[in-house]
């Protein structure tokens, strides 16, 4: 199984993921594209396989992924202090890649009717959504 990590920002969730991914499921193949050099560099510490930077590169490996993670902003265009573009944002929603995203209420959006739970039970609670696709990434 393909599966992209997406972050921002100064990456920790998105190294938080990585983690949890190749603690839970060590066969997968974990690539990570971070909207900046940080954020790639944490996830790349944390375990991943390959990793990128940049706009073009989340375009790139959404064309390759069976299953995309990351918070829920990285289909938001101009969020996360505006490091996602409108390109990027499109990229992972028209991905054919099953997508799991975590319901952070930040930089500006608020997702009505979620809990407000700490960044460990949101990444535990991907991690279990990842794992319950049950090799089935489509």
């Amino acid at each position: 199984m393909n599966v992209l990590i997406i972050d921002a920002q100064g990456g920790g969730i998105g190294r938080q993921l990585v983690a949890a991914v190749r603690r839970r499921l060590p066969d997968a193949i974990i690539t990570a594209v971070g909207a900046n050099t940080v954020a790639t560099s944490a996830m790349m510490k944390a375990g991943a396989h390959h990793a990128a930077t940049g706009e073009n590169a989340v375009v790139v490996a959404c064309r390759r992924a069976d299953v995309i993670l990351g918070p829920i902003g990285i289909v938001i265009a101009d969020s996360l202090w505006g490091e996602i573009t409108p390109k990027m944002a499109a990229a992972v929603g028209q991905s054919n890649a099953r997508r799991i995203l975590i319901p952070f209420n930040h930089c500006g959006s608020i997702i009505a009717g979620v809990p407000d739970v700490s960044a460990g039970a949101l990444i535990d609670a991907a991690v279990g959504a990842l794992l319950s696709l049950d090799g089935d990434p489509a």
